[in-house]
C-alpha cells in the first residue's frame, strides 16, 4: 500500500527526507542529469520568483515514509499551464500501480490549478528521430501510457529539432487536455513553448533556436498526433478519477454508543443525524471509511496518565450509568485521589461532562475520523469534513470538559505538522482553550479562535485577547473575543481579519473547528447567525487557498443545525470548488 501526497513545505524533517529520496531516484533513473540540476529542485520548490514557475513535488510513499515514486511539476500561472518535468518510480521494485497513480494525481493537480492543460516531453518513437533502436520500445511504451489519458505529441512544429547538430532523440512536446475541450491556437502555443524553453532550459537553448521553434508554430499546421497505440481516446467518464471535486466526508459511525440520556444533556446523537439529513440533499460530499490509527497519536498530545485513566474508568462503569466530576483537588494536585469516580475532578474542568461506559470508545473513534481526514488531505483532497461527536476543542493536555474528551483537531494538527505548518481556525461560539493550551509554546501551529468573551461565555478562564503564546509560540495564538450581542456583519469582519492572518502565516494545511453554535437560538450561545450568514462565512473560508479539514465541534439547536451546516458547506463549495473543470 502507498499514499500520494504533495510536498508544500520542503523544510520540515519528514519532507526533507522525502526530497532526499527523490534525489536518489533521479540519480538512478536519470543518470545524465547533473548533480547541480538535481539539487536545484529543492530551490525551485521555494523560490518561484527566481525561476518564473512554482515547483510542485508529489510523492508516493509507503507507511514508513519510504518514497516509491515521485512527480515534479512546473506550474507557470502567468501562462496558465503545467509542465511535467519528472515522473519516475523507485528502481528495483515493481511499480504496483505507482506510476499510474502518480500521473492521475498530477492531472488532478493541474485541474485544481485551473490550467488549460498539462505539457511534457517524451522521447520519440520514430527511428528517423531516434537512431538508438534499443530506446524505441521504451519510448513507445511511455507514449502508449500517456495515450490512455488522451495525451499525444504535438506535430507540425519544429519542437523535435535538436539544439546541437548531431544530437540524437530530440523530444516530442506532448499535450494532455485534462479531459477538457481545448483548442490550442498558434499565438497561445507560441507563448507556452517560449516559456518552456526559456524557463526550463535557460542555459541550454539559445535565443536563435527558441525563435526558430516558436516561429514554426502556425495555425492549421500543428495538431495533436492521431492515436497510434489505441483506436480511440477513452471517454473521460470511464477513466479512473478520484472524487476530488467533492468534499470528503468521514462520519463517526459509532458516535451513538455515547448517549447520555439525562434530561437537559445537549450533546446528543440527534445532532449528527440532523446534519447528515441536510448534507445528503447537496450531492457535494463523498463518504470515506474510517481508518484505525495508533493510540500514540493521542498520547503525543494528551498526558498518558489521563488517557489511561479515561480508558480505565469508562471500562469499569456499569452500562447506563454516568459519573459527573464533583471534587476538584486544585489545592493539592500532586496527590490525586485514588477513587476513580472522585478522580474525575482531577482531570476535568467542569461539572457537566460525564464519564460513562462508552465515552472512551466514542471519543477514540472520533480521533480516528479526524486522522482519516488528515490522511485524505495528504493524499491530495481539497477538503474533508470529519462529522463527529463527542467534540474535542475544550480538551487540554491533561483535562477534559465541555463535552470534550480528546482534542480531535489538535491531534490531527500535530499529525499534519510533520509535513508543514498548520493553522487552526476555531469558529465555535466558545473559546478553543484546548488548542490554545496544547500549542501555546509552538510556532508551527497557528491557533486562532473567534468566540464569546470569557467574561460571560464558557470556559470563562481563557480566550482573552492578550493571550498570545509563550516562548517559540509568542504571536502564534490569537483570540478574537466578541461581545455577548453582536450583528452578523460584525462576525464576518472578524472572520475576514482571522483569514487575513492565516494567509500571512501561509500554512500548508488549515483545520477549522466547526462550531454551529453561533446560530440564532442556540441554547449555549447569544449570537444571531442565520443560515444565510453561515453560507457567507463558508464562502469566505473557501477563498483561502489551503487544503482544509473541518472538525465538528458544538451546535445544539437541532431545529436549525442541519440547515446551517448545509448552507455553510454550500457556500464553501461555491468558493473552493466552483469552476474546477
Amino acid at each position: 500500500m502507498f499514499r500520494i501526497r504533495k510536498i508544500s513545505d520542503a523544510l520540515v524533517p519528514a519532507n526533507q527526507n522525502a526530497v532526499h529520496q527523490v534525489f536518489d531516484i533521479i540519480r538512478k533513473q536519470f543518470s545524465a542529469v547533473k548533480e547541480e540540476k538535481i539539487q536545484e529542485i529543492a530551490d525551485q520548490l521555494i523560490n518561484p520568483l527566481k525561476y518564473k514557475f512554482s515547483g510542485i513535488l508529489i510523492v508516493a510513499e509507503d507507511g514508513k515514509l519510504n518514497v516509491r515514486g515521485f512527480a515534479f511539476i512546473l506550474f507557470m500561472p502567468d501562462k496558465r499551464f503545467c509542465f511535467l518535468d519528472y515522473i519516475a518510480v523507485k528502481p528495483g521494485k515493481t511499480s504496483s500501480g505507482v506510476g499510474g497513480a502518480l500521473y492521475e494525481r498530477v492531472r488532478e493537480e493541474a485541474q485544481l490549478l485551473k490550467t488549460i492543460g498539462l505539457f511534457m516531453e517524451c522521447l520519440p518513437d520514430d527511428l528517423s528521430l531516434c537512431k538508438n533502436a534499443t530506446l524505441i520500445e521504451d519510448n513507445k511504451s511511455r507514449l502508449a501510457f500517456y495515450e490512455r489519458y488522451g495525451a499525444r505529441p504535438i506535430t507540425g512544429t519544429s519542437y523535435e529539432t535538436s539544439v546541437n547538430e548531431g544530437d540524437d532523440c530530440p523530444p516530442y512536446l506532448v499535450f494532455d487536455n485534462l479531459d477538457k475541450e481545448v483548442v490550442l491556437h498558434a499565438k497561445e502555443l507560441k507563448t507556452i513553448v517560449r516559456a518552456i524553453l526559456e524557463r526550463k532550459y535557460p542555459e541550454y537553448c539559445p535565443e536563435p533556436y527558441i525563435k526558430m521553434v516558436v516561429e514554426s508554430i502556425k495555425d492549421n499546421q500543428f495538431k495533436l498526433r492521431d492515436f497510434r497505440y489505441r483506436k480511440k481516446e477513452v471517454p473521460a467518464e470511464k477513466r479512473n478519477h478520484k472524487a476530488k471535486d467533492k468534499i470528503g466526508l468521514v462520519i463517526n459511525d459509532r458516535h451513538n454508543i455515547h448517549h447520555v440520556r439525562e434530561v437537559g444533556y445537549l450533546e446528543a446523537p440527534v445532532r449528527i443525524n440532523s446534519i447528515l439529513k441536510e448534507l445528503d440533499k447537496t450531492g457535494l460530499f463523498s463518504v470515506f471509511t474510517v481508518k484505525n490509527f495508533s493510540e500514540s497519536h493521542i498520547t503525543s498530545i494528551h498526558n498518558r496518565k489521563y488517557v489511561e485513566y479515561f480508558k480505565k474508568v469508562c471500562d469499569n462503569m456499569p452500562e447506563g450509568k454516568s459519573v459527573y466530576p464533583y471534587v476538584f483537588p486544585v489545592r493539592n494536585a500532586s496527590r490525586p485521589p485514588s477513587d476513580l469516580t472522585v478522580l474525575a475532578g482531577y482531570y476535568c474542568i467542569d461539572t457537566f461532562t460525564p464519564l460513562n461506559k462508552n465515552a472512551f470508545l466514542a471519543a477514540r473513534r472520533a480521533v480516528n475520523c479526524a486522522l482519516t481526514g488528515a490522511e485524505l488531505l495528504l493524499e491530495g483532497h481539497i477538503s474533508v469534513y470529519a462529522l463527529i461527536r463527542p467534540p474535542g476543542h475544550h480538551a487540554e493536555t491533561s483535562v477534559f470538559g465541555g463535552f470534550c474528551y480528546f482534542n480531535n483537531a489538535a491531534i490531527a494538527a500535530n499529525y499534519l505538522s510533520e509535513f508543514g505548518k498548520i493553522a487552526i481556525l476555531d469558529i465555535d461560539y466558545h473559546h478553543g482553550n484546548g488548542q490554545q493550551q496544547i500549542f501555546y509554546n509552538r510556532k508551527d501551529v497557528l491557533t486562532i479562535s473567534i468566540h464569546g468573551h470569557p467574561s460571560f461565555a464558557y470556559p470563562y478562564f481563557s480566550g482573552f485577547a492578550d493571550e498570545k503564546g509563550e516562548g517559540d509560540g509568542t504571536g502564534f495564538n490569537i483570540n478574537f473575543p466578541l461581545k455577548e450581542h453582536i450583528k452578523a456583519g460584525d462576525y464576518r469582519q472578524t472572520l475576514k481579519s482571522a483569514l487575513k492572518t492565516i494567509k500571512k502565516y501561509n500554512p500548508s494545511y488549515l483545520i477549522v473547528c466547526l462550531g454551529l453554535d453561533p446560530a440564532k437560538g442556540d441554547p449555549t450561545g447569544t449570537w444571531p447567525l442565520s443560515a444565510s450568514d453561515f453560507r457567507l462565512n463558508g464562502e469566505l473560508i473557501g477563498q483561502v487557498p489551503y487544503p482544509t479539514l473541518f472538525v465538528q465541534e458544538g451546535g445544539y439547536r437541532n431545529r436549525s443545525l442541519g440547515t446551517n451546516a448545509r448552507n455553510f458547506f454550500e457556500g464553501f463549495w461555491k468558493s473552493k470548488y466552483n469552476n474546477i473543470e
